[in-house]
């Protein structure tokens, strides 16, 4: 039996391939908080793609990925936080409430 990346890489569809790398780049985009609200809609579109293509997550169980894809959700519309290399780029942005 052959262990290794390639037996690795052999065993995984294309389709399956394209969506890890997706997810890890927007993964790493996330984490240095660059590009947050694109990066979040692009995780929740991967998670769900992931869900309905029936390839659920490492743990096996299928609703993990769906709430993957509802926290990429929050990202986008949340948005960086105050430590993020959108708020150094960008500004920070407040959203004040009016009282009453």
């Amino acid at each position: 039996m052959q262990h290794g990346i390639a037996s690795v890489l052999e065993a995984r569809p294309l389709n399956i391939m394209v969506l890890e790398i997706v997810g890890a780049a927007v993964g790493i985009l996330l984490l240095i908080g660059l590009w947050t609200p694109v990066a979040g809609t692009l995780v929740a579109m991967v998670k769900v793609a992931i869900a309905f293509l029936g390839v659920w997550s490492h743990s096996g169980d299928p609703w993990m990925a769906f709430i993957e894809a509802v926290l990429g959700a929050v990202l986008a519309m949340v948005g960086p936080g105050a430590w993020s290399m959108d708020a150094r780029l960008f500004g920070r942005k407040r959203i004040d409430m009016p009282e009453g």
